[in-house]
């Protein structure tokens, strides 16, 4: 393989490093109830930073009368917002870049898009109240970001393991249901539904508790007036729950597979212990009632899980003659 321009593999680690932040920024913002904390988009009540003195206040408060100012609400909301348009404007930088070294440009232009679009679902998010939809999309999109330039990264690095092709199949399902998980995480998080079932490892004293799958999994819902804390039932929120531990034992069966077949290798360790850690932090949110950090951690795992499983999937891919 050639040696490609120093310039631009810096660069995309920065990207990675700013996505990882963005992600965990998003999550905490979600955490702590702060997806509103400024009514409006791409500002907060009209100003680039939170009104903070009496005069701001006052000025936010009279253009906005439905929201009173809540600056610890506000700043998380905003830091993440500046957090995400850095990591836009490296992302475009990275852009000119490829093309202008005469690097592939198609994957970094599809990554340039989906931030675009990221942009309009973080307005959307605001504008239409935390809808559910809205807010797993912007989720995901945070994480095919991530991945996206991840998996860049890696295509330019010369290939540092080699994995038996014979796992191919494996480490696609792998991904695939990693993949379906972190939907379902995002799914989770915008209906409100973590503690839904406070106990483990049955949900309220059941190993099949009480559940409302049609109205859990109602992508087609109307647009309500405000997603805030949630709209649905116990019972709905009980069957998201449920099905998410169902996600988190299929990526346990499928991934600890992986990490097994991969054997005593740099990935087979870094796939089995952060598969370990993952599995120990979803069940923490559960017994000790979702503490901020652990939840936030939960992201986190879910994001580097991701990574791990994306690079056994790409060396594989190149073990099998793939470029």
């Amino acid at each position: 393989m050639a040696e490609r321009p120093g310039r631009v593999p810096v660069l995309i680690g920065i990207a990675v490093a700013l996505a990882v932040v963005v992600v965990v920024l998003g999550a905490y913002t979600r955490l702590v109830d702060a997806g509103l904390g400024c009514p409006d988009w791409p500002g907060c009540y009209g100003m680039i930073l939170v009104p903070e003195t009496a005069d701001e206040i006052a000025r936010a408060e009279a253009a906005f009368p439905d929201t009173p100012v809540e600056a610890a609400k506000a700043w998380p909301e905003m830091i993440h917002r500046y957090a995400a348009a850095g990591l836009g404007l490296v992302i475009l930088v990275l852009l000119v870049l490829a093309i202008k070294d005469g690097l592939p440009w198609r994957l970094p232009a599809g990554i340039a898009a989906l931030v675009i679009l990221q942009g309009a679902f973080g307005a959307w998010t605001v504008t239409l109240k935390l809808w559910p939809q809205v807010v797993t999309a912007h989720l995901l999109g945070g994480f095919a970001t991530l991945a996206l330039l991840w998996l860049w990264g890696l295509s330019l690095r010369r290939p540092s393991w080699q994995v038996d092709p014979s796992l191919a199949s494996l480490a696609v399902a792998t991904l695939v249901v990693v993949v379906i998980q972190v939907a379902l995480g995002g799914w989770l998080t915008a209906n409100y539904a973590a503690l839904a079932c406070p106990d483990f490892p049955t949900c309220h004293g059941a190993w099949i508790p009480d559940m409302d799958f049609a109205a859990g999994f109602d992508v087609f819902q109307d647009v309500g007036p405000n997603y805030l804390g949630g709209l649905m039932s116990s019972d709905a929120r009980v069957a998201i729950h449920f099905v998410h531990r169902l996600g988190a034992v299929a990526v346990l069966l499928v991934a600890g597979a992986l990490a097994i077949r991969l054997g005593r290798t740099p990935l087979g360790w870094s796939l089995g212990a952060v598969l370990v850690v993952q599995l120990a932090l979803g069940i923490a949110n559960v017994v000790f009632a979702l503490p901020l950090a652990v939840a936030v951690l939960h992201n986190a795992g879910a994001a580097l899980l991701l990574l791990v499983v994306i690079s056994v999937t790409h060396s594989v891919h190149r073990s099998t003659g793939g470029q």
